[in-house]
């Protein structure tokens, strides 16, 4: 591994940006599959270094945002139980269900706890058996691993009073339902190179070929992002599609194998609603019958599938890649962090987060604010 400095660079990102100005010839939209990518375009400016013909467009790579009304709803109502201690990490206290939020159980006496690993919420149970303790299951591939694991480590040390909330889901069945929409805008993705730790990129080349589009898999600071920019253009400028590695320090075409082991025997794939996306078939883990007395909704009642809220909020569209968050009249003034409508404010890794806190200074221009 590198020293980090060497990839925030900045005669390098520069030198890539004009080799990315020097081959661009028509315009092109490239989508990053992850917030941590979009937060670090938006935070080093990085997508105003590109020449105009280029947009970067924000995808749904925000396991926060993506969550749907139905699990939040879920959360909340378990949450609220007398005999229940709630783990769930700090970002889902704020979103929005149909009537209030995690954060609104807490301040009526529910035993909410923030935790950091799902490791974390094990021990909780361990210190209070006379209570059921249930984790907020979030996450892409990147978090399932460790799902998977305390799971497996409940079972080992014989814990009955814990449970996982699953809300995990996969990243590719998402990225298929963007090109095979009618209004797809995607030329190319940047694929979130953690998901590719676990998960390696196989399954991105069939899609790639299937929809001749380029995917690159593509680290999370500047000089990464730009050079994953830089791979996806000489794509596209050369009629080509196909899967590239840019984040080869951390990434292998396999992933891991033993986090894919041990997903596979604890988690299985279900089809799943996502916030803003819809139904997307083969697009969540649920946990599987072999361990299923570590799963809440066998404890709890199963999540009620009902669709997301409408509203002024165009948090759907934004994760679509159609719509950016200054095209919402309700940016930064009815919506903001303190006061979110939708969970792409709500989350640290929502785009809608990322232009508050980078671009705020762009919208008091536009006269907007």
């Amino acid at each position: 591994m590198k020293y980090i400095d060497e990839y925030h660079n900045p005669r390098a990102v520069a030198a890539f940006a004009e080799k990315i100005k020097s081959i661009t010839s028509r315009d092109w939209n490239i989508m990053e599959v992850c917030g941590g990518q979009t937060h670090a375009i938006v935070r080093h400016g990085l997508d105003q270094l590109l020449p105009d013909r280029i947009t970067l467009l924000h995808g749904p790579g925000c396991p926060v945002c993506v969550t749907p009304l139905s699990i939040i709803d879920k959360a909340i109502e378990i949450a609220g139980r007398e005999n229940v201690i709630f783990c769930s990490f700090g970002d889902m206290m704020r979103v929005p269900g149909s009537a209030g939020d995690l954060f609104s159980v807490k301040s009526a006496g529910g035993d909410l706890r923030v935790v950091y690993s799902p490791l974390d919420a094990l021990r909780i149970a361990q210190e209070n058996p006379d209570k059921e303790v249930v984790f907020f299951g979030i996450g892409f591939e990147t978090t399932a691993p460790a799902n998977a694991m305390s799971i497996l480590q409940a079972g080992l040390v014989g814990l009955e009073n814990f449970s996982v909330l699953s809300a995990m889901v996969l990243i590719p069945p998402a990225m298929e339902v963007i090109l095979s929409s009618d209004n797809n805008k995607v030329d190319a993705f940047l694929a979130a190179g953690h998901v590719c730790t676990v998960s390696g990129f196989e399954q991105y080349e069939e899609l790639s070929a299937g929809y001749s589009v380029p995917i690159v898999v593509t680290g999370f600071e500047p000089l990464d992002i730009i050079q994953g920019i830089y791979m996806s253009l000489a794509q596209l400028e050369d009629g080509r599609a196909m899967v590239e590695n840019q984040y080869s320090r951390s990434v292998k075409r396999e992933g891991n194998a033993e986090a894919r082991r041990v997903m596979e025997d604890v988690l299985t794939i279900v089809d799943r609603r996502w916030r803003g996306l819809g139904m997307i078939e083969s697009s969540g883990l649920a946990i599987s019958d072999k361990y299923r007395q570590y799963d809440a909704e066998e404890k709890f009642g199963k999540v009620d599938d009902i669709s997301d809220q409408s509203g002024e909020c165009i948090s759907a569209e934004i994760l679509k890649g159609t719509r950016k968050p200054f095209d919402c009249p309700a940016f930064g003034t009815r919506c903001t962090p303190e006061n979110p409508l939708g969970a792409t404010m709500v989350s640290s890794e929502g785009a809608c987060s990322a232009y508050y806190s980078y671009r705020k200074l762009d919208l008091q221009k536009t006269g907007l604010e």
